[in-house]
């Protein structure tokens, strides 16, 4: 059995995977990232991932209530 998609999930290692790769540029010295930068990106990254996450539960529960309606 195949797991669900979760989309906030996904959201959550983009914004992490983006945080990662600024500080990498910022460890090369291509350009400045101030330290105090990543508390926004990764808290609202988060936020976001986790409102993504219970729009999913909710539309895919919705989905198999209709489902469940239609068969019966």
């Amino acid at each position: 059995m195949r797991h669900d998609f979760g989309p906030g999930k996904l959201l959550a290692g983009l914004v992490l995977l983006t945080t990662a790769l600024l500080y990498l540029g910022d460890a090369a010295t291509w350009w400045h990232l101030p330290w105090y930068a990543v508390l926004p990106l990764v808290c609202g990254g988060l936020f976001l991932s986790a409102a993504v996450a219970v729009v999913g539960v909710g539309v895919r529960r919705r989905g198999r209530r209709r489902a469940g309606s239609a068969d019966g």
